[in-house]
């Protein structure tokens, strides 16, 4: 829509797109002052696709014989959800107060075709070929030979000689089959350093890192990261590599945007079984290299009063897959079940402390003495295993006080004879005998039936918790949506402080947490691949799926988008995330 010579237009590179291909929609401002644009307003296109970058907000301006005329693009890369016709609604924007709207735009999904040949012609001036000599990822791992649970750090760089036009999205995220994957802490915005390859310098960028820890044996392969990247390339004027032209004016020449999807390598990395001799029998799988602390808040105590137990577990290696190390007590201890917390550092190789807490309460007294605490690990380096000891903990349990019911009796009835000695009352004469026999009041019937529906609540209540306790797998199923909401509550504080990175980490925890408790898959052995496999085993809603997906890869997207409207992307998100997790847990708490 356009008046006085402004003009709001929207298009799309392409009238009809492959189902798992990929296309851009641009909506364009046309006019003389683009410095009084506001408040671009686009269409909700999350409904029909999966955006995986934008909006991408580019902006030119030319001079023709003193006439000044300029634009500002807002573009988005856009992915189908399924096959059919769709309409693309109309974007709105503010210019001097006088808003315009894009008119809608119709786009056809079909069914894939096969992509060109590496030699194909990418544009009528460069063959991918030439592009793919010059513009590439690498995955580079510190080691191709490992332990089980040993960690393995994988880099994603890219390298280029181009120019880069416009923002890059996700196409494939790498999948990390036999592994238990931590992403490692990156810059959001790419910092390009130089590197020279078979003669010729490249601009390189770190684009992705990540710590892998091999939960099985044998060769395991790390598929290819590919990337979408929008790239300007020049009209030729010979015949000459454009890469190479050096003498063609930047400024005067034309160039043109083509996408191109960069792919890294395959790696493939062999992991170790762990040695099988000698293992301690409090080895429960952790690998690395670690130092354990305990310490109790108090060492004499009256019987029924709590003590603090915190055992620490600091050092490098997989931390998250550590079990925490048996307490044993001695008779006349209760123990309540432990709070666990972590704090990990993800800046290079996975580090931090594990903290259990754990709830002792002495029920009888004398002098007790709990056993050391025992933690045993591999360490990858010796190649051994190493057994770790707290000292032994002495506790000095007293009796606790006694306590006397005086609720029976006044002051009237006591008579004070000397200083400390108190005689109770003899007479009772206003007590009369009563007629109705005990036995058929509704007191007495009180009293006896009370005691036995607490005690049979209590022995129906220990059951249950002994069976949960009994049963991982049950206890984690039923605390699954209390820890989402727990997840989810922490997301929704970081989007109010406007922490965008950590918000988004806490979103992917909510989903991927609540996924592996209420569907009982390992940590070590998750992946959305097969979580979207078990919730199709439970029939779930074929759009429920696609929007647990939607969420997840936005998640992981999340870093190659830009900024702009953070707050209304994040809100957008949670809320998304909050229904999938009710509507799953309806489906599966009514199984």
């Amino acid at each position: 829509m356009g008046v006085l010579g402004q003009s709001f237009n929207a298009t799309v590179n392409t009238a009809a797109v492959a189902l798992n291909d990929k296309f851009q929609v641009s909506f364009t401002f046309e006019g003389q002052d683009i410095n009084s644009i506001k408040n671009f307003s686009p269409p909700d296109l999350n409904k029909d696709f999966l955006v995986l970058s934008g909006p991408n907000q580019s902006t030119s301006m030319q001079i023709i014989n003193g006439a000044v005329s300029a634009s500002i693009s807002y573009s988005y890369y856009l992915q189908p959800r399924n096959l059919g016709k769709y309409t693309i609604g109309s974007a709105k924007i503010l210019y001097k107060d006088q808003e315009y709207k894009s008119e809608p735009i119709k786009i056809e999904v079909v069914a894939g075709a096969p992509k060109p040949k590496q030699n194909e012609q990418a544009s009528d001036n460069v063959s991918e070929k030439e592009i793919a000599e010059n513009l590439f990822i690498r995955a580079i791992v510190d080691k191709q030979r490992v332990y089980k649970g040993e960690q393995v750090t994988v880099t994603y760089k890219l390298y280029t000689r181009l120019d880069i036009a416009a923002q890059m999205s996700v196409s494939k995220l790498p999948s990390y089959q036999g592994f238990w994957a931590e992403e490692l802490e990156t810059s959001p915005n790419i910092s390009f350093s130089t590197e020279v390859i078979n003669g010729k310098q490249f601009r390189v960028g770190v684009i992705k890192r990540a710590a892998l820890f091999p939960s099985q044996t044998g060769e395991l392969a790390l598929t290819p990261f590919e990337l979408k990247v929008p790239i300007l390339v020049k009209k030729k004027r010979g015949t000459g590599n454009i890469f190479d032209d050096f003498f063609d004016d930047p400024f005067f020449g034309r160039r043109e945007t083509y996408e191109y999807t960069a792919k890294s390598n395959t790696v493939k990395i062999i992991s170790l079984d762990l040695p099988q001799g000698n293992i301690p029998s409090s080895f429960k799988g952790a690998v690395g290299e670690f130092i354990l602390n305990a310490k109790m808040d108090k060492y004499q105590v009256k019987a029924n009063e709590p003590i603090a137990l915190k055992v620490e577990i600091n050092g490098s290696g997989n931390l998250q897959l550590i079990n925490i190390p048996e307490v044993k007590l001695p008779t006349g201890f209760e123990k309540y079940e432990p709070k666990v917390s972590e704090h990990i550092n993800r800046s290079n190789k996975i580090s931090g402390k594990k903290t259990i807490d754990y709830l002792l309460v002495p029920r009888i007294a004398g002098k007790m003495e709990i056993a050391p605490v025992e933690f045993s690990y591999f360490n990858p380096n010796s190649k051994s295993y190493v057994t770790l000891n707290t000292n032994s903990f002495t506790i000095e349990v007293s009796k606790g006080n006694a306590r006397i019911d005086y609720s029976g009796i006044s002051k009237e009835d006591i008579k004070v004879l000397g200083d400390d000695i108190r005689y109770l009352k003899t007479e009772f004469e206003s007590i009369d005998k009563k007629e109705k026999p005990i036995l058929f009041s509704n007191g007495f019937w009180f009293a006896v039936g009370f005691p036995l529906i607490v005690l049979l609540g209590l022995i129906a209540w220990k059951k249950r918790d002994d069976r949960l306790s009994g049963n991982l797998q049950l206890l984690r199923y039923q605390r699954a949506q209390k820890m989402a909401k727990s997840r989810l509550k922490i997301a929704k504080s970081l989007m109010s402080e406007n922490n965008h990175t950590a918000f988004y980490t806490e979103i992917s925890k909510a989903l991927f947490g609540y996924l592996e408790d209420k569907l009982h898959i390992p940590k070590s052995e998750f992946s959305l691949d097969i979580a979207l496999e078990e919730l199709q085993k439970e029939n779930v809603n074929q759009d429920i799926l696609d929007s647990l997906k939607n969420c997840a890869e936005k998640c992981e997207y999340i870093r190659f988008s830009p900024k702009e409207n953070g707050i209304e992307a994040m809100s957008q998100i949670y809320n998304e995330s909050a229904n999938v997790i009710i509507e799953i847990e309806k489906i599966l708490s009514s199984r």
